[in-house]
């Protein structure tokens, strides 16, 4: 059951980002409990190395004994599934309950009166377990083992001053209290109120921080699926800016324009069910965006049934234009098959034109404060556009400009069989005549 302070911490997130704090909390316990078998190792291996009294009664072996087999149980439960706030609770108890034993114990196995257990140094061993709690960020079991702890010394200081009525061993001298087994109650109270100090300064400390958490896992869960939205490259840019990203920002590249479009489409559209539609989409942009990915393209926007695509806009690359005309090779090849397979299927699917164009274009953010995108501006991006409309005038799927074509040859790319070279070409809006590139008829 939720505490008031993680339902007010909580309240508004999704599920998916709760059960993404549960996971936390999760990986927490497990982490506490292999440091509480550490812990319990530790002890056990100081036990063995350190002199013992001669005496028949020797409770230390046994309480580490039962506390290594219940860590041990506890370390295989946290693996195999969640631990139940109550398993979490009853763990508080018992290492506060064992501890205090353990030091109760003391005045019987050294055969001395029972409040010489109070100047035992093992005290300090349960902010140890007050702080091994802090690590799963929830403030009620650090509370909890506080208030045990405070308890069970106060029980402990009872039952020395109650042990022999006709000496309850108190003095006000501070000296004898040094110097004997002598009980200052000003002493045993200031322990319980470091305790119970400690105990208020790291639940605060916890809530604060569990308040970090819950936000951190929050802004990590929006992250991820925001950066479904933008390129990889453009997320990481995004991440790792060190200064505010500003509207008017952009910087001078080399870069080549991809653009890809399915021919036909809007008429199809407006004739075929919607649900049709969308699921042609989805497959020729999941035909696509991979081909264009795997060539170091990154994807700058979804125009409908039009992808455009930049190579060494986001990130500069010596190979930019090779780059984008191999992916426009293979994405054309893909093309041919996927509508080979939509026709074997009895669907209709549209061909798939392309265009690249490459020059230096202007790369940087535009909008306001409210709303900002990545985007490209330059020749080579209106030539892409308006190339990849002018396959349809020469009846042919993919084609660039000769500059860029040659660009690219200098870059490493090699031509393909069907590569055709035509001179003078008009390509209206863009420039009287152009040598074009034929790269798939």
């Amino acid at each position: 059951m939720l505490s008031w302070w993680q339902k007010d911490l909580e309240a508004g997130l999704p599920t998916r980002v709760k059960a993404a704090v549960r996971e936390q909390e999760d990986a927490t316990e497990r982490l506490i409990s292999w440091i509480q078998l550490a812990i319990v190792l530790t002890f056990g291996a100081l036990y063995i190395i350190s002199p013992k009294p001669e005496v028949d009664i020797a409770p230390v072996p046994w309480a580490l004994s039962v506390y290594l087999v219940l860590t041990l149980i506890r370390v295989v439960w946290s693996h195999v599934g969640r631990l139940p706030d109550w398993s979490l609770a009853v763990s508080v108890f018992f290492d506060i309950t064992l501890l205090m034993v353990l030091i109760w114990s003391f005045h019987i196995q050294y055969m001395q009166p029972a409040s010489f257990y109070l100047k035992a140094p093992t005290l300090l061993y349960v902010f140890i377990f007050i702080a091994l709690r802090a690590l799963r960020f929830d403030a009620r079991f650090v509370l909890l083992a506080g208030a045990v702890a405070a308890l069970g010394w106060g029980l402990m200081i009872l039952y020395v001053i109650s042990n022999d009525p006709a000496d309850n061993m108190i003095t006000r001298d501070y000296v004898a209290y040094m110097t004997s087994n002598s009980v200052l109650l000003g002493a045993e109270f200031d322990k319980i109120l470091s305790i119970l100090m400690v105990t208020g300064l790291i639940a605060f400390a916890i809530y604060r921080a569990k308040s970090l958490l819950v936000r951190a896992v929050s802004e990590q869960a929006a992250a991820r699926e925001l950066s479904r939205f933008f390129a990889p490259e453009i997320a990481e840019r995004i991440k790792g800016s060190e200064d505010h990203i500003r509207a008017g920002t952009g910087e001078l590249r080399q870069a080549a324009i991809l653009n890809l479009d399915m021919r036909g489409f809007t008429r199809l559209a407006g004739e075929a069910p919607p649900d049709q539609v969308m699921t042609l989409l989805a497959e020729y942009q999941q035909q696509m965006v991979p081909i264009i990915r795997r060539h170091g393209g990154s994807i700058d926007k979804f125009l409908g049934d039009g992808i455009m695509a930049t190579f060494g806009a986001a990130e500069p690359s010596e190979s930019y234009a090779a780059d984008a005309l191999r992916a426009l090779d293979e994405a054309m090849a893909a093309a041919a098959d996927w509508q080979k397979d939509c026709r074997t299927a009895g669907r209709s699917c549209p061909a798939v034109n392309g265009a690249v164009a490459a020059g230096t274009i202007l790369f940087g953010a535009v909008g306001d404060d409210t709303r900002l995108e990545y985007t490209v501006i330059g020749d080579a991006v209106n030539l892409s556009a308006k190339l990849e409309k002018h396959n349809k005038e020469l009846g042919v799927r993919a084609v660039c400009d000769r500059e860029t074509y040659e660009t690219a040859v200098a870059q490493g790319y090699s031509p393909q069989e069907q590569t055709k070279l035509l001179e003078a070409v008009p390509v209206g809006g863009v420039r009287d005549s152009l040598g074009l590139v034929v790269l798939a008829a």
